[in-house]
Protein backbone atom coordinates (compact mmCIF):
# COMPACT_ATOMS: atom_id res chain seq x y z
CA UNK A 1 0.00 0.00 0.00
CA UNK A 2 2.59 2.33 0.65
CA UNK A 3 4.91 1.63 -2.17
CA UNK A 4 1.22 2.48 -4.33
CA UNK A 5 1.06 5.28 -3.00
CA UNK A 6 4.89 6.65 -2.83
CA UNK A 7 3.97 5.70 -7.01
CA UNK A 8 1.10 7.96 -6.99
CA UNK A 9 2.65 10.78 -5.51
CA UNK A 10 5.62 10.24 -7.82
CA UNK A 11 3.38 10.32 -10.88
CA UNK A 12 1.35 13.46 -9.85
CA UNK A 13 4.80 15.04 -9.39
CA UNK A 14 5.94 14.01 -12.76
CA UNK A 15 2.35 15.22 -14.70
CA UNK A 16 2.60 18.56 -12.87
CA UNK A 17 6.11 19.19 -13.92
CA UNK A 18 5.62 17.70 -17.62
CA UNK A 19 1.96 19.81 -17.94
CA UNK A 20 4.04 23.39 -16.36
CA UNK A 21 1.74 23.67 -13.01
CA UNK A 22 4.87 23.94 -11.05
CA UNK A 23 5.58 27.17 -10.06
CA UNK A 24 8.36 29.53 -9.58
CA UNK A 25 9.56 30.74 -6.69
CA UNK A 26 10.48 34.48 -6.56
CA UNK A 27 14.70 34.74 -7.04
CA UNK A 28 14.73 31.66 -9.26
CA UNK A 29 16.26 32.14 -12.54
CA UNK A 30 13.66 30.30 -14.85
CA UNK A 31 12.72 32.94 -18.16
CA UNK A 32 9.88 32.34 -20.12
CA UNK A 33 12.49 32.73 -23.42
CA UNK A 34 11.17 33.45 -27.05
CA UNK A 35 12.75 34.79 -30.16
CA UNK A 36 11.76 38.24 -29.16
CA UNK A 37 12.01 38.23 -25.40
CA UNK A 38 13.76 36.63 -22.09
CA UNK A 39 11.00 37.13 -19.08
CA UNK A 40 10.96 36.42 -15.53
CA UNK A 41 7.82 36.11 -13.85
CA UNK A 42 7.07 36.16 -9.78
CA UNK A 43 4.21 34.52 -8.68
CA UNK A 44 2.60 37.56 -7.48
CA UNK A 45 3.69 40.49 -10.15
CA UNK A 46 2.96 44.14 -8.61
CA UNK A 47 5.49 45.95 -11.72
CA UNK A 48 6.83 44.61 -14.71
CA UNK A 49 10.03 46.41 -15.81
CA UNK A 50 11.33 46.49 -19.84
CA UNK A 51 14.65 46.99 -20.33
CA UNK A 52 16.37 47.49 -24.22
CA UNK A 53 19.73 47.01 -24.53
CA UNK A 54 22.38 49.13 -26.77
CA UNK A 55 22.82 48.82 -30.37
CA UNK A 56 24.55 45.05 -30.15
CA UNK A 57 22.66 43.90 -27.13
CA UNK A 58 20.16 41.60 -27.14
CA UNK A 59 18.32 40.14 -23.94
CA UNK A 60 21.11 37.59 -22.57
CA UNK A 61 23.80 40.94 -22.94
CA UNK A 62 21.61 43.18 -21.28
CA UNK A 63 21.22 40.52 -18.16
CA UNK A 64 25.09 39.54 -18.21
CA UNK A 65 25.64 43.36 -17.29
CA UNK A 66 22.61 44.28 -15.27
CA UNK A 67 21.42 41.56 -13.10
CA UNK A 68 18.70 42.73 -11.61
CA UNK A 69 16.40 39.57 -11.93
CA UNK A 70 17.03 37.80 -8.37
CA UNK A 71 16.33 41.49 -6.56
CA UNK A 72 13.27 42.32 -9.09
CA UNK A 73 11.71 39.18 -8.07
CA UNK A 74 12.16 39.17 -4.86
CA UNK A 75 10.34 42.57 -5.14
CA UNK A 76 7.50 41.26 -6.96
CA UNK A 77 8.23 43.32 -10.04
CA UNK A 78 8.67 41.02 -13.49
CA UNK A 79 11.61 41.54 -15.64
CA UNK A 80 11.63 41.25 -19.55
CA UNK A 81 15.28 41.23 -21.78
CA UNK A 82 14.60 42.43 -24.99
CA UNK A 83 15.98 41.04 -28.13
CA UNK A 84 15.29 44.17 -29.97
CA UNK A 85 18.14 46.19 -31.00
CA UNK A 86 20.33 47.93 -33.84
CA UNK A 87 18.33 50.81 -33.57
CA UNK A 88 18.86 54.11 -32.91
CA UNK A 89 14.87 55.86 -33.76
CA UNK A 90 12.35 54.03 -34.87
CA UNK A 91 9.34 54.64 -37.81
CA UNK A 92 6.17 54.97 -37.35
CA UNK A 93 5.56 51.49 -38.71
CA UNK A 94 8.20 50.06 -36.13
CA UNK A 95 6.39 51.90 -33.33
CA UNK A 96 2.54 50.35 -33.91
CA UNK A 97 4.75 46.78 -34.22
CA UNK A 98 6.34 47.02 -31.66
CA UNK A 99 3.95 48.30 -29.30
CA UNK A 100 1.60 45.41 -30.53
CA UNK A 101 4.29 42.95 -29.67
CA UNK A 102 4.57 44.12 -26.19
CA UNK A 103 0.47 44.00 -26.05
CA UNK A 104 0.28 40.69 -27.03
CA UNK A 105 3.65 39.89 -24.54
CA UNK A 106 1.54 40.99 -21.96
CA UNK A 107 -1.85 39.46 -23.03
CA UNK A 108 0.24 35.34 -23.82
CA UNK A 109 1.83 36.14 -20.06
CA UNK A 110 -0.62 37.52 -18.35
CA UNK A 111 1.24 40.42 -17.15
CA UNK A 112 -0.63 43.80 -14.67
CA UNK A 113 -0.80 46.86 -16.64
CA UNK A 114 -0.88 48.65 -13.68
CA UNK A 115 2.65 49.41 -13.22
CA UNK A 116 4.83 49.18 -16.46
CA UNK A 117 8.55 50.58 -16.41
CA UNK A 118 10.76 50.92 -19.44
CA UNK A 119 14.32 51.33 -19.65
CA UNK A 120 16.84 51.27 -21.83
CA UNK A 121 20.89 51.90 -22.37
CA UNK A 122 22.30 54.20 -25.42
CA UNK A 123 19.91 53.36 -28.26
CA UNK A 124 18.07 51.66 -26.59
CA UNK A 125 17.33 54.37 -24.42
CA UNK A 126 16.13 55.88 -26.83
CA UNK A 127 13.93 53.12 -28.24
CA UNK A 128 12.65 52.76 -24.73
CA UNK A 129 11.71 57.17 -24.89
CA UNK A 130 10.12 56.71 -28.03
CA UNK A 131 8.20 53.39 -27.43
CA UNK A 132 7.40 54.84 -24.16
CA UNK A 133 5.52 57.83 -25.65
CA UNK A 134 4.22 56.20 -28.42
CA UNK A 135 2.43 53.99 -25.77
CA UNK A 136 1.35 56.79 -24.13
CA UNK A 137 -0.27 58.82 -26.86
CA UNK A 138 -2.27 55.10 -27.98
CA UNK A 139 -3.95 54.83 -24.62
CA UNK A 140 -6.47 52.26 -26.33
CA UNK A 141 -3.39 49.95 -26.09
CA UNK A 142 -3.78 50.23 -22.69
CA UNK A 143 0.14 49.65 -21.76
CA UNK A 144 0.78 53.25 -20.63
CA UNK A 145 4.19 53.50 -19.26
CA UNK A 146 4.41 54.87 -15.48
CA UNK A 147 7.79 55.32 -15.77
CA UNK A 148 10.91 55.92 -18.76
CA UNK A 149 14.57 55.92 -18.00
CA UNK A 150 17.41 56.23 -19.97
CA UNK A 151 20.77 55.06 -19.49
CA UNK A 152 23.60 57.48 -21.28
CA UNK A 153 21.67 57.88 -24.27
CA UNK A 154 21.92 59.83 -27.33
CA UNK A 155 18.74 61.42 -27.62
CA UNK A 156 19.60 64.63 -29.88
CA UNK A 157 20.52 62.97 -33.16
CA UNK A 158 21.32 66.46 -35.04
CA UNK A 159 23.44 67.25 -32.13
CA UNK A 160 25.52 63.34 -32.45
CA UNK A 161 25.42 64.73 -36.42
CA UNK A 162 27.63 67.64 -35.85
CA UNK A 163 29.67 66.10 -32.87
CA UNK A 164 30.91 62.56 -35.39
CA UNK A 165 31.78 65.55 -37.72
CA UNK A 166 33.80 67.57 -35.03
CA UNK A 167 35.41 63.57 -33.84
CA UNK A 168 36.37 62.89 -37.56
CA UNK A 169 38.47 66.18 -38.13
CA UNK A 170 39.93 65.48 -34.62
CA UNK A 171 41.29 62.22 -35.76
CA UNK A 172 41.65 61.21 -31.73
CA UNK A 173 42.23 57.67 -32.18
CA UNK A 174 41.17 54.98 -35.12
CA UNK A 175 38.19 53.73 -32.54
CA UNK A 176 37.02 56.95 -32.17
CA UNK A 177 37.32 58.18 -36.07
CA UNK A 178 35.70 54.58 -36.72
CA UNK A 179 32.69 55.01 -34.70
CA UNK A 180 31.93 58.44 -35.44
CA UNK A 181 32.57 57.54 -39.40
CA UNK A 182 29.80 54.44 -39.26
CA UNK A 183 27.45 57.01 -37.39
CA UNK A 184 27.93 59.85 -39.56
CA UNK A 185 27.11 57.79 -42.61
CA UNK A 186 24.32 55.95 -41.60
CA UNK A 187 22.65 59.05 -40.55
CA UNK A 188 23.26 60.96 -43.68
CA UNK A 189 22.56 57.62 -45.62
CA UNK A 190 18.58 57.45 -43.98
CA UNK A 191 18.49 61.01 -42.41
CA UNK A 192 20.63 63.28 -44.64
CA UNK A 193 22.42 66.04 -43.72
CA UNK A 194 20.84 68.08 -40.45
CA UNK A 195 22.83 71.67 -41.16
CA UNK A 196 20.45 71.37 -44.61
CA UNK A 197 17.54 69.74 -43.62
CA UNK A 198 16.90 68.78 -39.97
CA UNK A 199 13.27 68.08 -40.25
CA UNK A 200 14.02 64.52 -40.74
CA UNK A 201 16.14 64.20 -37.23
CA UNK A 202 13.60 66.31 -35.64
CA UNK A 203 10.55 63.88 -37.06
CA UNK A 204 13.02 60.68 -35.34
CA UNK A 205 14.70 62.33 -32.40
CA UNK A 206 13.95 62.21 -28.89
CA UNK A 207 14.66 65.81 -28.77
CA UNK A 208 15.97 68.39 -31.34
CA UNK A 209 17.71 71.09 -29.06
CA UNK A 210 18.45 73.46 -31.67
CA UNK A 211 14.61 74.00 -32.78
CA UNK A 212 13.68 72.82 -29.42
CA UNK A 213 11.37 70.07 -30.85
CA UNK A 214 10.15 67.62 -28.16
CA UNK A 215 7.58 66.35 -30.21
CA UNK A 216 8.64 62.23 -29.55
CA UNK A 217 8.67 62.98 -25.50
CA UNK A 218 5.65 65.54 -25.33
CA UNK A 219 2.91 62.69 -24.14
CA UNK A 220 5.67 62.14 -21.84
CA UNK A 221 4.76 64.86 -19.08
CA UNK A 222 2.60 62.95 -17.09
CA UNK A 223 5.37 60.02 -16.97
CA UNK A 224 8.08 59.94 -14.21
CA UNK A 225 11.23 60.05 -15.98
CA UNK A 226 14.66 59.30 -15.33
CA UNK A 227 18.10 60.29 -17.15
CA UNK A 228 21.23 58.63 -16.45
CA UNK A 229 24.71 59.62 -16.76
CA UNK A 230 28.39 59.24 -15.39
CA UNK A 231 29.65 62.46 -16.91
CA UNK A 232 33.21 61.45 -16.62
CA UNK A 233 34.82 64.43 -18.03
CA UNK A 234 38.33 62.96 -17.79
CA UNK A 235 38.11 59.47 -18.50
CA UNK A 236 35.96 60.95 -22.09
CA UNK A 237 38.89 63.42 -22.67
CA UNK A 238 41.73 60.61 -22.25
CA UNK A 239 40.04 57.79 -23.92
CA UNK A 240 38.01 58.96 -26.53
CA UNK A 241 39.33 62.82 -26.90
CA UNK A 242 35.92 63.56 -26.28
CA UNK A 243 35.17 67.32 -24.46
CA UNK A 244 31.96 67.56 -22.33
CA UNK A 245 29.23 68.83 -24.63
CA UNK A 246 29.99 66.25 -26.94
CA UNK A 247 29.25 63.46 -24.21
CA UNK A 248 25.59 62.01 -23.62
CA UNK A 249 25.59 63.20 -20.37
CA UNK A 250 25.61 67.07 -21.35
CA UNK A 251 22.44 66.73 -23.80
CA UNK A 252 20.48 64.69 -21.07
CA UNK A 253 21.07 67.77 -18.28
CA UNK A 254 19.95 70.10 -20.90
CA UNK A 255 16.83 67.93 -21.75
CA UNK A 256 16.44 67.74 -18.28
CA UNK A 257 16.21 71.68 -18.02
CA UNK A 258 13.91 72.02 -20.68
CA UNK A 259 11.49 69.91 -19.89
CA UNK A 260 11.11 70.90 -16.43
CA UNK A 261 10.93 74.72 -17.94
CA UNK A 262 7.90 72.81 -19.83
CA UNK A 263 6.51 72.16 -16.70
CA UNK A 264 6.96 68.02 -16.74
CA UNK A 265 6.89 67.45 -13.01
CA UNK A 266 8.46 64.41 -12.45
CA UNK A 267 12.02 64.44 -14.37
CA UNK A 268 15.07 63.53 -12.45
CA UNK A 269 19.03 63.73 -14.02
CA UNK A 270 20.77 61.48 -11.93
CA UNK A 271 24.85 61.17 -12.11
CA UNK A 272 27.09 58.50 -10.98
CA UNK A 273 30.87 58.46 -10.10
CA UNK A 274 33.02 55.82 -10.88
CA UNK A 275 30.41 53.34 -11.13
CA UNK A 276 30.54 52.82 -14.77
CA UNK A 277 32.21 48.53 -15.37
CA UNK A 278 31.37 46.25 -17.67
CA UNK A 279 30.74 42.56 -16.33
CA UNK A 280 34.43 42.15 -17.82
CA UNK A 281 35.58 44.61 -14.92
CA UNK A 282 36.38 47.03 -17.77
CA UNK A 283 36.18 50.71 -16.56
CA UNK A 284 33.29 52.51 -19.08
CA UNK A 285 31.37 55.11 -17.60
CA UNK A 286 28.79 54.20 -20.94
CA UNK A 287 27.68 51.12 -18.82
CA UNK A 288 24.61 49.89 -17.09
CA UNK A 289 26.05 49.54 -13.97
CA UNK A 290 25.89 53.66 -13.65
CA UNK A 291 22.15 52.20 -12.21
CA UNK A 292 21.66 52.12 -8.98
CA UNK A 293 19.76 48.89 -8.80
CA UNK A 294 18.02 48.72 -5.38
CA UNK A 295 17.48 52.62 -5.61
CA UNK A 296 15.56 52.05 -9.38
CA UNK A 297 13.61 49.30 -7.64
CA UNK A 298 12.11 51.88 -4.72
CA UNK A 299 11.92 53.99 -7.84
CA UNK A 300 9.49 51.37 -10.01
CA UNK A 301 7.56 50.54 -6.74
CA UNK A 302 7.14 53.80 -4.69
CA UNK A 303 3.44 54.98 -5.08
Amino acid sequence: MKNLLKSSILILLLLTINLGIAQVNPGESNPISTDSYNLYKPNNTEAVLILFGGFPENGEIIETEFPITDMALEEEVAVIYMNYNRKLWLEESQKAALANDLKVLFETNNLPKKKIFIGGLSSGGNIAILIGNYLAENSNLNLEPTGVFVVDSPIDLAALYKITEENIKKDFSEASVGESTFIHNYFKSQLGNPNEEIKPYEDYSVFTHETKNYQNIEDLKNTKLRFYSEPDKEWWKKNMGVDYDQMNAFHLKRLTKFLQEQDYKDVEYITSENKGYRSNGERHPHSWSIVNKEDLLRWILEE
